[in-house]
């Protein structure tokens, strides 16, 4: 017999509750809320099997590797700022310190070390595979209704200085740009009448291949594979601006997280980019890593999104796409606007596609409960390796926790 997700759920939980939490309790002490949360990751995720793969044949094992993975779990539960308080509060708690798998204080290592292993954990993408690991167990058999997609600013504290030679490889840019365009606008003609002769003779791979290279980024994305798409994807901090709810932008330095997250507030992909990227870049690499990890039926999304290739490479994954419509697709100053054409107005969604559409709030308390209580506002790494380690160990906790409520609620 096949059980229901709220089933298996309610089976872990009764789990936890009747033999994890007493065998813990009699061993480190009372366990609160975070705790409790903690011990729940642990038991999810596949740590020990994660760091055995990555153990060399050859030299001198790594030590304590389950237990610095551990801590920096810890880290991300209890919201902490800094590895360095992150430390301080293993040497006053007994009960963490023990939990994590250092039995005394003088087996504590040293600070460096925890930066050692967290370049390590960032470079092998251990929290990242540890999230697809736990998303194949609680998702795999459960049918989602709704996948909300959108982006968080992340800043950071980076410095992005532009060198002496960058500026004159920029200026030397600019004035070949300067040349070529003028010998384009001569050759456009003539290149647009043999690119559609072509494009009708280019069938199969061959077509596909130079229909990858061709065209905007949305537009290749459509014929590349996940690791092409995002390859091309920026990664490096940068300046980035979004509108408020006041309409106002507003600027940061550092970088973008886009997240698809389920029915039930449950995280399912993340990809980070450079602060600058726009939400519709990412939207096509987000929803293939998504229907590879997931059945879903529809996704929301603002009007960021609204462009017709997103609309269409959602319908070829066999997704409804409910989008905002964008203002661009209206006739917004139709007074500066010859009398010829005729006013059109922005199309708007149906009352049906309303009503689902007000589900698309719940990536937006996902990604305050991620700044809010797992981490994401205390960014204290660099580069965008060690940035998406620390918030992908916030996002691991934050999907348990979410994914544990639902057994509560449904």
């Amino acid at each position: 017999m096949q059980l229901t997700s709220r089933q298996v759920v309610t089976q872990f939980a009764h789990m936890l509750q009747e033999e994890l939490f007493p065998l813990l309790q009699s061993s480190v002490g009372p366990l609160n809320g975070q705790m409790q949360l903690l011990a729940s990751v642990i038991s999810l995720a596949p740590l020990g099997r994660m760091l055995y793969a990555r153990r060399a044949s050859t030299g001198r094992p790594s030590k304590d590797r389950a237990a610095l993975a551990t801590a920096f779990l810890a880290k991300a539960v209890l919201n902490l700022p800094t590895t360095r308080g992150l430390i301080s509060r293993l040497r006053v708690d007994e009960a963490l310190r023990r939990f994590c798998g250092w039995s005394s204080l003088q087996a504590l290592p040293h600070e460096s070390k925890f930066s050692r292993a967290f370049a390590e954990f960032a470079d092998t993408e251990l929290p990242q595979q540890l999230h697809e690991a736990v998303i194949a167990t609680t998702q795999n058999q459960r049918l989602i209704g709704h996948i909300a997609r959108d982006s968080t600013a992340i800043p950071a504290r980076e410095r992005f200085p532009e060198t002496t030679q960058q500026k004159k490889q920029k200026k030397k840019q600019q004035k070949k740009k300067k040349k070529k365009q003028q010998q384009k606008k001569q050759q456009k003609a003539k290149q647009r009448a043999t690119k559609q002769c072509k494009r009708t003779r280019s069938k199969g791979s061959f077509g596909k291949a130079k229909a990858a290279q061709s065209g905007t980024r949305i537009q290749r994305q459509r014929h590349q594979k996940l690791a092409g798409m995002l390859s091309e994807l920026p990664r490096q901090c940068d300046i980035g601006a979004k509108k408020n709810s006041h309409g106002n932008l507003q600027y940061w330095r550092g970088y973008k997280l886009h997240l698809d997250v389920a029915d039930g507030q449950v995280p399912i992909s993340a990809v980070l980019t450079s602060a600058s990227v726009h939400d519709s870049q990412v939207a096509i690499p987000l929803m293939t890593l998504t229907s590879q990890r997931v059945v879903h039926l529809y996704e929301l999304m603002d009007s960021a999104y609204d462009a017709d290739a997103i609309h269409a490479h959602s319908r070829q994954l066999n997704h409804v796409p409910i989008i905002a419509p964008h203002g661009r697709r209206g006739t917004t100053r139709p007074s500066q606007l010859p009398k010829v054409f005729p006013d059109r107005p922005t199309p708007q969604l149906s009352p049906a596609q309303q009503n689902r559409y007000k589900e698309r709030t719940m990536s937006e308390r996902v990604n305050a409960r991620l700044k809010d209580e797992f981490g994401a506002s205390h960014l204290r790494v660099r580069g965008a390796a060690k940035v998406m380690a620390h918030l992908m160990f916030g996002v691991l906790a934050l999907t348990v926790d979410q994914w544990m409520r639902m057994g509560k609620t449904d």
